[in-house]
């Protein structure tokens, strides 16, 4: 199973041998990434094997001075590229990507403002004690109850998504005679070089208005009292590398923003986020500064040419603050050679997860790396493919890797980049209870959110609990720390 020219000829074009298949790509792990002396991962000063002891596996780990620090710099980022032009830029962190109330907390701490999309996650960002006014609101159908609870609060803005949320929401104010600054997310019809599910301006999709029906859309809102319009939102899609379509965004919306303005001004363009990370050591991400002056300059060039005041900006990145921060241990369970038509070969890796916790793969094609974390190895690169332990053929974790060829059960394996849309995508598929997630920092590891037994599993199954309860059978679970 080397990586001879058989196994080579499987691989993706992308996918080179590595000379060291111990080596990590400084781009897709934390910067606190590293081996020590017995050449075992560590993150955030902490042993993957004593994370494995402690916690068990699956294991989600989040390095709480990567998230930090992301968020810094992508905050600095954009108020720096506003200030060139003398506007302003508030940077919401896009929930979705992660969240939990230690998160919230990090980045509201670090100077950004939240984004949540459901009732649910307005909830975890106010038990965090995020300040309503410096959150934003998403959603397609959101519904009468999340509104309400959103107005009641006082958040601090509502993207309206739709004709029939204008009279939604105009209701609801006016019953509790308040007060809302609204935005109206706009599809510019800019179609992102991403995958199709990851791709939300084109126009035959659930999001928002075009940009023909959007002023229409405009004049209805300023038609209702307690209904503050500020500006418009457009966000292009996700995991973007490069400024192009950014840009070409800009130039729509600026142009919409223009003719929105003989009507009222429209102190607010939220461009939305969707800015690129790192998956695997090919991958090479625009850095957030040049991000960030790009969009700006272009904002600034489209006004220009109109004769128009640039308007504050607003963005919200998720996946560019904590994707990079997270890790996602394994342990190896079975290892097993195939042979391929024409000679070729490939080793199939499982792992003790898979699609519950990463469904990433399963739902766009996504790829990922991996590394052994207990050890490292002199052994031949070969040619894998990491697979959880689900049942179904597409249940895959790392499509394709180069790791030692000698990897083999009860070896840590180690998946970087897996701070987004991990954790916040888990499933219990199979009855898999989802790992818990644990902060590292200065050495240390604590639980932020607690991971699944079978016994929580199982209490929300009302017959077999009450068959158990009936029986005096003790219940199904053996929690670790971080289940507890």
């Amino acid at each position: 199973m080397s990586a001879d020219p058989h196994t080579r000829s499987v691989a993706p074009a992308w996918l080179r041998p590595p000379a060291d298949a111990n080596s990590l790509a400084p781009a897709v792990w934390p910067a606190t990434a590293s081996r020590d002396g017995a050449g075992v991962l560590t993150v955030g000063g902490v042993p993957a094997t004593t994370l494995r002891e402690r916690f068990g596996t699956p294991l989600y780990v989040l390095d709480e001075d990567e998230v930090r620090g992301a968020a810094r710099r992508t905050l600095d980022a954009f108020r720096a590229a506003a200030a060139l032009h003398g506007v302003q830029a508030r940077v919401y962190y896009a929930g979705k990507a992660f969240l939990s109330t230690e998160v919230v907390r990090w980045v509201t701490e670090e100077g950004l403002a939240v984004d949540v999309c459901t009732g649910g996650e307005l909830a975890v960002a106010l038990a965090a004690g995020a300040d309503p006014a410096r959150l934003g609101f998403h959603g397609n159908n959101k519904s009468v109850a999340e509104l309400e609870r959103a107005v009641e609060v006082g958040i601090g803005s509502i993207v309206i998504d739709s004709l029939i949320e204008i009279e939604r929401l105009a209701a609801i104010v006016e019953r509790r005679g308040a007060a809302q600054p609204v935005l109206l997310r706009v599809n510019s019809g800019v179609h992102a070089e991403t995958h199709d599910f990851l791709a939300t301006a084109h126009e035959d999709q659930k999001f928002g208005f075009t940009l023909l029906d959007a002023p229409a859309a405009v004049a209805r809102i300023r038609e209702l009292p307690g209904l503050d319009f500020v500006g418009l939102h457009c966000h292009i899609g996700s995991q973007i590398f490069g400024t192009a379509g950014f840009e070409e965004s800009a130039a729509r919306i600026v142009e919409l923003h223009a003719e929105l303005r003989e009507g009222g001004e429209l102190p607010v363009l939220n461009l939305g986020g969707g800015f690129g990370i790192a998956y695997t050591s090919v991958d090479d991400p625009t850095p957030i500064e040049a991000l960030a002056v790009g969009i700006a300059d272009a904002v600034a060039r489209q006004c220009e040419v109109r004769g128009i005041p640039i308007p504050n900006l607003a963005f919200e990145p998720g996946r560019a603050v904590v994707g990079r921060a997270g890790v996602t241990l394994y342990e190896v369970g079975t290892t097993k050679p195939v042979a391929l038509e024409g000679g070729d070969a490939r080793l199939y890796v499982s792992v003790d997860g898979g699609m519950s916790d990463n469904p990433r793969p399963a739902l766009y094609g996504a790829h990922y790396s991996a590394r052994i974390a207990s050890r490292t190895s002199d052994a031949e690169p070969a040619l894998v493919r990491v697979v959880g332990k689900h049942c179904e053929s597409g249940d895959v974790v790392v499509d394709a890797e180069y790791l030692p060829s000698d990897v083999s059960p009860g070896d840590l394996l180690a998946v970087p980049a897996t701070g987004a849309y991990c954790f916040s995508l888990a499933s219990n598929y199979n009855y898999v209870p989802r790992p818990p997630v644990v902060a590292l920092r200065g050495g240390e590891a604590r639980v932020i959110v607690r991971g699944e037994t079978l016994d929580d599993l199982l209490a929300r199954d009302a017959g077999t609990l009450a068959a158990v309860r009936d029986s005096g059978r003790p219940s199904a679970g053996a929690p670790t720390e971080g289940t507890e």
